[in-house]
C-alpha cells in the first residue's frame, strides 16, 4: 500500500484521535449549513496550539495540498465546504480567551472562541461584544473574521470588521503576520479591513483582538404589527429619514412568525403579516428622547398593534423569537435555502413586495427575516427536497432575489459571503476589471491556490458535489460530484 506522505507528516503532529481519516469520522465535516454542497476531504485534523495550525499550513504548502480552515461549520454560503482531496483544519478546540482588559476594552481570542463567549466574560466589566449573528449562541470569532459577520445591531454598531483592531495569521506560505494591533487609530493601509471577509482565501486566523463596548444602561424595545409586509419595509425608511439610529431594526413575515412562535412562544402576534422590532439604547436620558420620536412615526405609519417590552425579561424573549427563525423554519418545511442579500433601504419596501410575486410565480414559500436597518434581506426559500426538482426551483427563485438586489443597486451577500453558492453572480455584480483585480489580491497572498479553493471566485478550481439533484454549476461543469 503507498503511504500518504501529508498525513504521514500530520501523524508526527496529531495523536490519532486529532488525525481523522476513517469515513465515518468525515461525514460530519463534509457540508457547512448550507448542505447542498457536499465533499468529502481526504483528513480532519483538530490542532489545540497554534504552533500545530502553522506546522499544517506549511505542510500543505510543502505537498500543495489544499486545506480549508472551518469552526462551527455554520457558513451558510458553502464557505467551509472541504475541498476535494483536500485538509479541513478544525478550529474549535482554540477556545480560549486569552486576554480581557476591562480598561482598554479589548478582548484577544482564539479562532474557535464562541462569540456569545465573549459578552458573558465582559459582562461583569459592564462590557460586550456588539456583531451578534443569530447563531451567535454556536458561532465562532474565526468564521464571523472569514465573513464579515453582522447581526441585529449591525445597523448602529457595524459589522466584525468595525471591531476587530489587529489580528494575527498564518499565510498559505506558512508565514505568520499580524495585522493591525490594539487601538483604534491605525497607520498605513488598512490590512485588518483587507483579510475580514476574505472567506479564507489568505490563510488561518490565530489570534484575534477585539473591541469591547460599554454595556447600554437602559434598553426601550419597540415590537410593531402591520397587515402588510411592504408597510413594515416602508417604516423602516420613515424611522431613518426621521434622524433616529435605533441600535437594532428587524423584520419578520407571517411565516417567521409561525416558526418562531412554534418554537419559543414569543407572544408575537400570529395575525400579523409582518412585525417590526425596533430597539433604541444607550443613557435613560436620551433613550426617552429617542423612544418618544421614535414612537411619534411608528404610531403613523400603520402599525395596527404596538407593544413595549415591560421588562429585561420580555425584551430577552422578543430577541429569541427573532433569533431562533432560522432553525425554527425547519418545522414549517423538510427543506430551505437561506439566502442574503442587500438592497438600499429606500426600496426595501419594493424589494419586499417583489419577492412576494416571485414566491407566487414559482410556486414557493418564503419566510422573510431580515436586519431591515442596513437592507439585509435573508428569505428563506422553503421546498421538500424529495420532490422532484424542487431544489432547482428553489435555486431559481434564491438566483432572481440576488439578481433583484443587483438590479435595485445592492449586494449578492450582506454577511453570509459568496462562498460556492454565490459564485457566479460576482461577475453580475462586479465587471470583469474589478474581479480580475480581487484575484490578483489573491495570487499575491497565495500563488499556489491553496487556501480555500474554489470559493468566490467563478470558474475557480475546485471540486465541490451537490447533495440534492444537480446543481446549476454542475451544468455549467464548474462542479462535479462526489
Amino acid at each position: 500500500m503507498v503511504r500518504d506522505p501529508l498525513i504521514t507528516a500530520l501523524g508526527r503532529i496529531y495523536p490519532a484521535e486529532r488525525l481523522l481519516v476513517a469515513r465515518a469520522a468525515l461525514v460530519p465535516y463534509e457540508s457547512d449549513g448550507l448542505t447542498a454542497f457536499r465533499t468529502r476531504p481526504r483528513a480532519v485534523v483538530l490542532p489545540e496550539r497554534r504552533e500545530e495550525i502553522v506546522e499544517t499550513v506549511r505542510l500543505c504548502h510543502q505537498h500543495k495540498v489544499p486545506f480549508v480552515a472551518r469552526g462551527s461549520g455554520t457558513s451558510l454560503s458553502g464557505g467551509a465546504v472541504p475541498i476535494e482531496d483536500g485538509l479541513v483544519i478544525g478550529l474549535n478546540r482554540l477556545n480560549r480567551i486569552l486576554e480581557l482588559d476591562p480598561v482598554a476594552r479589548i478582548a484577544v481570542v482564539q479562532p474557535g472562541v464562541i462569540n456569545l463567549d465573549v459578552s458573558r466574560a465582559a459582562a461583569p466589566h459592564g462590557l460586550y461584544y456588539a456583531p451578534d449573528p443569530s447563531s451567535q449562541s454556536v458561532c465562532t470569532i474565526g468564521g464571523n473574521v472569514a465573513f464579515n459577520s453582522g447581526g441585529a445591531h449591525c445597523f448602529r454598531y457595524g459589522m466584525t470588521v468595525n471591531h476587530v483592531l489587529g489580528l494575527t495569521a498564518v499565510l498559505p506560505d506558512g508565514e505568520i503576520v499580524t495585522l493591525g494591533g490594539r487601538s483604534l487609530e491605525t497607520i498605513g493601509p488598512d490590512a485588518v479591513g483587507l483579510y475580514v471577509g476574505s472567506e479564507g482565501l489568505f490563510g488561518v486566523t490565530l489570534e484575534i483582538t477585539l473591541r469591547l463596548l460599554p454595556r447600554p444602561e437602559v434598553y426601550r424595545t419597540v415590537l410593531a404589527a402591520y397587515h402588510s409586509l411592504e408597510a413594515a419595509g416602508d417604516t423602516v425608511s420613515q424611522i431613518v429619514s426621521a434622524g433616529l439610529l435605533p441600535g437594532a431594526m428587524e423584520i419578520m413575515d407571517r411565516l417567521a412568525i409561525r416558526a418562531a412562535e412554534a418554537a419559543v412562544h414569543a407572544g408575537y402576534p400570529e395575525t400579523a403579516a409582518a412585525i417590526l422590532i425596533v430597539e433604541v439604547e444607550g443613557e435613560a436620558r436620551q433613550v426617552d428622547a429617542e423612544y418618544q420620536r421614535l414612537r411619534a412615526v411608528v404610531d403613523a405609519s400603520g402599525a395596527y398593534e404596538v407593544r413595549v417590552a415591560a421588562d429585561e425579561a420580555e425584551r430577552e424573549l422578543i430577541w429569541r423569537g427573532r433569533k431562533s427563525t432560522f432553525s425554527a423554519v425547519g418545522r414549517l418545511s423538510p427543506d430551505f435555502i437561506v439566502q442574503d442579500g442587500v438592497v438600499p433601504r429606500s426600496r426595501l419596501g419594493e424589494a419586499l413586495a417583489e419577492i412576494e410575486r416571485l414566491s407566487e410565480r414559482h410556486g414557493l414559500r418564503v419566510a422573510n427575516v431580515f436586519h431591515a436597518g442596513d437592507g439585509n434581506l435573508h428569505p428563506l426559500i422553503l421546498y421538500d427536497g424529495r420532490e422532484a426538482g424542487a431544489l432547482e426551483r428553489a435555486e431559481a427563485l434564491a438566483a432572481e432575489i440576488l439578481e433583484m438586489c443587483i438590479r435595485f443597486g445592492g449586494s449578492i451577500t450582506g454577511e453570509h459571503g459568496v462562498g460556492l453558492e454565490k459564485r457566479d453572480f460576482l461577475t453580475k455584480m462586479f465587471g470583469p476589471e474589478d474581479v480580475a483585480c480581487m484575484r490578483r489580491v489573491k495570487d499575491a497572498v497565495d500563488p499556489d491556490d491553496i487556501a480555500n479553493p474554489g470559493k468566490m471566485f467563478p470558474g475557480s478550481g475546485a471540486s465541490v458535489g451537490a447533495l440534492h439533484g444537480l446543481h446549476p454549476l454542475e451544468r455549467q461543469g464548474v462542479i462535479s460530484r462526489v
